[in-house]
């Protein structure tokens, strides 16, 4: 549905996208994940047709972007990172403008602004002032603007900054009903537990340049150490203990705090019970057992040397 090739974009003597290339299918939700000012929401603009690139191109299927008239640009949808919106209107009144931006009018704009505005939550606000809204309301509102002309790609900027809880999973709720009725989703983000629910695959974004691209299991597998077992035993372990244990096949790292075991394993399901196996047959009985899994941000610090939330 959506290929990427190439893209950069210059400003000057900054590059604020370097070479960016991926590809979406139908039905795929794909996160850009990257720190702030890594070139997220400039790519998407490219994708929008806001921006123009320096160079590379934007493909739907197979087609390249050719313009602000270009009929294929009607298959994207754009859910900007800041409010487009006005308060002195109802939610009503602010979905039929933009409707009448995509040439909607009558009884198939009517009834797209009802789709849109049962699918975020908000039929029964439709004739209240936006100003009156949440922020939350109000991102859920954005959100309908951009799927009133029925768009096959959604492009998502960072949709849920400043909302709270509650409107952040209503937002993640309508996501994956789009997803389910095949809708291709880019969703751009900071934030590693969105990254980790919504998307099937994340392409990860640092300097303008993509650094990874790939599932969220295979992307764990780029780290030494996907899981770390806390084991907590009867009695402190002692220097032979850690020494066998280092010395098993599952185990990739092991360290004591006090009388909790930190083993580092790759295979959760594979390697545990070996390891609790040989515990007890060396007679160091356990008491509580956890499991810390690696993270998003452990990946994108393996990747680059930083942390994710770094500038």
């Amino acid at each position: 549905m959506l290929q990427v090739n190439s893209l950069k974009k210059n400003y000057g003597a900054l590059q604020a996208v370097d070479g960016v290339t991926f590809c979406a299918s139908d039905g795929e939700t794909i996160g850009l994940l990257g720190p702030n000012g890594a070139g997220k929401t400039t790519t998407v603009s490219i994708i929008a047709g806001l921006l123009s690139p320096t160079s590379g191109e934007v493909l739907i299927n197979g087609r390249p972007l050719s313009g602000d008239t270009d009929p294929v640009k009607r298959k994207i949808g754009l859910v900007p990172q800041d409010l487009a919106l006005y308060d002195e209107m109802s939610a009503l009144d602010n979905l039929s403008f933009f409707g009448a931006l995509y040439d909607l009018s009558g009884a198939p704009l009517t009834r797209a602004i009802a789709e849109a505005l049962d699918l975020v939550g908000l039929a029964d606000r439709a004739k209240d002032k936006v100003g009156t809204f949440s922020g939350g309301m109000k991102r859920r509102l954005n959100l309908a603007a951009a799927l009133l002309h029925d768009p096959q790609i959604l492009l998502l900027d960072e949709p849920t900054v400043g909302v709270d809880p509650q409107s952040r999973n209503a937002i993640f709720d309508n996501l994956e009903v789009l997803k389910s009725r095949g809708k291709t989703l880019i969703y751009t983000t900071h934030y590693m537990e969105e990254a980790e629910r919504l998307c099937d695959r994340l392409v990860i974004i640092d300097h303008g340049k993509v650094i990874a691209d790939d599932t969220l299991p295979n992307l764990y597998q780029l780290l030494p150490v996907t899981n770390v077992l806390a084991i907590e035993l009867a009695d402190p372990p002692d220097a032979p203990l850690l020494l066998g244990l280092k010395a098993l096949p599952q185990v990739e790292a092991a360290e004591s705090q006090g009388r909790v075991l930190k083993i580092g394993i790759r295979h959760l399901s594979e390697d545990t019970p070996a390891i609790l196996q040989w515990l007890v047959m060396e007679g160091h009985p356990y008491t509580h057992l956890a499991n810390e899994r690696a993270s998003l941000e452990t990946v994108f610090l393996n990747l680059t040397g930083r942390s994710l939330r770094d500038s």
